[in-house]
C-alpha cells in the first residue's frame, strides 16, 4: 500500500553515514534521504492534493528555520540512530502537524512519546550493533553532525521507490 511521510532532511549525514546507511537501512536502498521524521506515517498519497498541500504549508509557515546538532548515538533495540541535542523544535513541528491531520498520530499511534531521530541502521538487533560501533567511531573522529532545518519534505513510495512530493518552507530566522 502506498504511503506517504513528513521529513526533514540532513544532507550532511549522507555525506558522513551514506554508506553505513545503504548497509543497515533497507528505506536507503529504496530512496529514503538521511532524515529526521517529522510525521510517519501520513495520508495516502492519492489523497495529498492542494488542500492538503495549503494546510501543510500554513502550519510550516509557523515556524522559523533552526539550527540543530545531531550529536549523540543512540539504539532501540533494532536500530541504531543519530539524535538531535535539542528534540524540541522537532517535537513541535510534529504536533503542529498532528494538531491539523490528528487522524495521523505518528507512528500510527504505536508509541506514546515521540523520539526525534535520524536512523541509520534497522530491522535487526546484531546490524544495529555494528552499525552503532562505526557510528561511534565516525563521531570520535569529525565531532556532531550540526545543520539547518529550512523545510519539511513531504515523500511518497507509490511507485515502490521514496521521492518527494513537495517541499514545505519554514519561516525566515529572525535577526
Amino acid at each position: 500500500m502506498p504511503q506517504s511521510g513528513l521529513i526533514v532532511r540532513v544532507p550532511q549525514a549522507e555525506e558522513r553515514f551514506g554508506a553505513l546507511r545503504r548497509r543497515f537501512d533497507p528505506q536507503a536502498r529504496l530512496g529514503v534521504p538521511a532524515h529526521v521524521t517529522v510525521l510517519f506515517p501520513f495520508m495516502a498519497p492519492e489523497e495529498i492534493g492542494a488542500a492538503e498541500c495549503a494546510a501543510l504549508a500554513q502550519v510550516f509557515a509557523r515556524f522559523v528555520q533552526f539550527p540543530f546538532v545531531l550529536g549523540a548515538v543512540r539504539r532501540f533495540p533494532q536500530a541504531a540512530y543519530l539524535a538531535p541535542d535539542d528534540p524540541g523544535p522537532f517535537i513541535a513541528l510534529t504536533r503542529a502537524v498532528v494538531a491539523r491531520f490528528p487522524e495521523y498520530p505518528p507512528y500510527g499511534g504505536a508509541y506514546e512519546t515521540v523520539i526525534p531521530h535520524l536512523t541509520v541502521a534497522d530491522g535487526d538487533a546484531s546490524g544495529a550493533g555494528e552499525a552503532e560501533l562505526s557510528m561511534r567511531k565516525i563521531m570520535d573522529a569529525h565531532g556532531p553532525l550540526g545543520s539547518v532545518c529550512s523545510c519539511v519534505s513531504l515523500m511518497e513510495n507509490s511507485s515502490g521507490q521514496w521521492r518527494q512530493m513537495h517541499e514545505f518552507s519554514l519561516g525566515r530566522s529572525r535577526g
